[in-house]
């Protein structure tokens, strides 16, 4: 996988940014998790989903990849529902 595969077409302006965003983070490794999980799901996530997956974008991408590898435990805080269901998706990866 070296990048996004899903078009924007079609999709509202919300979507296309946070799509965008998944795949422009700074950090490769973060670019590949969070772009592959946007492909996938961006077009089918609720408000409140858009809402929190919006949150997840806004943090740093060390912490992010350190709590998704499991190098370090998920602060309470940032344990949550869309998190939960960005790790999952991961695992269904093969990379």
């Amino acid at each position: 996988m070296t990048g996004m595969t899903r078009s924007s077409e079609g999709l509202d302006a919300r979507r296309r940014k946070l799509l965008f965003r998944s795949w422009h983070r700074g950090m490769r490794e973060m670019d590949l998790i969070l772009g592959a999980f946007a492909d996938t799901t961006i077009h089918a996530l609720s408000d409140s989903e858009l809402d929190a997956y919006d949150a997840v974008l806004e943090l740093q991408d060390a912490d992010l990849l350190s709590w998704i590898t499991g190098e370090q435990t998920i602060p309470p805080e940032h344990d949550t529902a869309m998190f939960r269901k960005i790790l999952a998706s991961r695992q269904a990866m093969s990379f």
